[in-house]
């Protein structure tokens, strides 16, 4: 759709002329309809949890009560739905993902997974022991 369409598409659910809104991720970002009580995400599975949280997040702004329907074919999904349906704490959540899904690689383009080419620490596990090593490295430097 063009930029247009879509603002013009998006006013209508807004108001109420259109009552059902299919859409692509993009829905994650900036659209606030306090009415909308309802979301469906397909394929559940091929988000993580911090993004499943950002979706659901686009909902029950308003009054009426909400659901976010999330629909996973594979049964390796059903914890981190279960983790999802548990908390609504953004922290926590994006802590799982990284728990869950691995930091990918940071200088790469690796989005998830472990990097077994640095074994000194693991970033999901030894966060805390890093974060208090770079700061006795800076106490140390000055």
């Amino acid at each position: 759709m063009k930029s247009e369409e879509k603002e013009e598409t998006l006013r209508k659910f807004r108001t109420g002329e259109i009552h059902i809104l299919l859409a692509t991720q993009v829905i994650e970002i900036g659209v606030d309809v306090p009415d909308a009580s309802m979301m469906v995400v397909l394929n559940s599975k091929m988000f993580g949890i911090a993004q499943l949280d950002q979706l659901r997040g686009r909902i029950g702004h308003g009054t009426r009560p909400s659901k976010c329907i999330s629909v996973a074919s594979a049964a390796s999904s059903l914890n981190r739905l279960k983790v999802l349906e548990q908390s609504s704490d953004g922290f926590y959540l994006a802590n799982m993902d990284l728990l869950l899904w691995g930091p990918g690689d940071l200088l790469g383009k690796k989005q998830s997974g472990y990097l077994p080419e640095f074994p000194v620490a693991r970033l999901e596990v030894d966060g805390n022991i890093l974060q208090d090593a770079h700061v006795a490295a800076l106490v140390i430097v000055e």
